[in-house]
């Protein structure tokens, strides 16, 4: 059987997703996207509205820096980047989401 996470248990967790690639190095909205979709293994394709009110909300609250950056093709691209703030609110939401996680799984009944 082949599912697709939904993407309202996925609504707590897009800004966790996000800034994880962001630790890396600056990137820009559809190659983040491309890479949620990859290493979900298809399991969970990020909307493109759901991607950019993350950015605008992570912005806002100062967890990333929006940027511009000309590709090769003379394109403009806006691209993000992670903060130090940012870096310590994903540790903070790594450590809830082992809290909610040992919480859930008491609940979680194999068949």
């Amino acid at each position: 059987m082949h599912m697709n996470i939904s993407s309202d248990v996925m609504r707590g967790y897009n800004d966790t997703i996000i800034l994880y690639f962001l630790l890396e190095a600056p990137s820009y909205g559809y190659e983040i996207s491309h890479r949620i979709r990859e290493l979900s293994e298809e399991k969970y394709i990020i909307k493109e509205t759901t991607l950019y009110s993350a950015f605008t909300r992570l912005e806002k609250n100062g967890y990333i820096e929006s940027f511009y950056r000309t590709a090769e093709n003379g394109k403009r691209r806006t691209y993000y980047k992670i903060t130090d703030t940012g870096r310590q609110y994903y540790q903070e939401k790594c450590a809830e989401w082992e809290l909610t996680k040992e919480v859930i799984e008491r609940f979680i009944h194999q068949i």
